[in-house]
């Protein structure tokens, strides 16, 4: 399962509406290679699924992930923080054992 906390998805609802986005688009996040700890996070919206996805919903916002990328993100949890070092959407994964000080990037 991936869960949201309650400040990342009323954050998601605020990008949704600044970005124009469609009203029932969701939030599909992907893994791919790439980043400085060998693997990152892809975040966009999206309206379109696929029958390789997998659909889970928290806080009334549907998160979308791939059969594929879901393999990395089994238990995961998205939250937004903010503060004086910036903001962000955080990403607290369990399945990494080593991430970059962005916290962007992972490896498995």
């Amino acid at each position: 399962m991936i869960q949201l906390t309650e400040t990342a998805a009323k954050r998601i609802e605020q990008v949704k509406k600044d970005e124009n986005a469609d009203a029932n688009s969701f939030l599909r996040v992907n893994v791919k290679k790439g980043g400085c700890s060998g693997m990152s996070y892809e975040m966009k919206f999206d309206n379109a699924l696929t029958e390789n996805d997998k659909v889970f919903e928290t806080h009334s916002q549907k998160i979308v992930v791939d059969k594929q990328s879901y393999l990395y993100l089994i238990g995961m949890t998205l939250d937004f923080q903010g503060g004086l070092n910036g903001q962000g959407f955080v990403f607290s994964n369990p399945n990494a054992t080593k991430t970059c000080g962005c916290g962007s990037s992972f490896n498995v």
